[in-house]
């Protein structure tokens, strides 16, 4: 069992910058990728970025040049530095847990663990 929480969350002004922070105990060598859903209400849940173990990542279109996702393996920890906001970037934002699928030209997730969530909130 691996244990997921966040922090980082918070309402910011468009254009400002946020940094989520995701720390992983438990089984932590079950741990493969890691990465970032969001959802906003009445919408669909989306993948925002992923990372494997190795350090190869993906994003959405909606924040590629915005977000970076990084990981510190050492510390077991995944980071998600949003930079230049957007409001269609709220939403509540999950940490997870997992195994990367496919090449990385292919590339896509399977979560086996989800964090709690944290909200993000860009308004003026």
């Amino acid at each position: 069992q691996v244990q997921l929480v966040e922090s980082g969350g918070g309402l910011v002004q468009p254009g400002g910058s946020l940094r989520l922070s995701c720390a992983a105990s438990g089984s932590i060598f079950s741990i493969g990728a890691m990465g970032w859903n969001r959802q906003a209400p009445g919408k669909q849940r989306e993948l925002v970025a992923g990372i494997t173990r190795g350090g190869s990542t993906n994003y959405a279109d909606s924040v590629k040049g915005r977000f970076t996702i990084s990981r510190d393996n050492a510390k077991n920890t995944v980071y998600l530095q949003m930079d230049s906001l957007k409001p269609e970037d709220t939403a509540v934002y999950y940490c997870n847990a997992g195994r990367s699928v496919g090449p990385s030209s292919s590339r896509s997730y399977k979560w086996d663990y989800w964090g709690q969530g944290t909200q993000v909130t860009v308004s003026s």
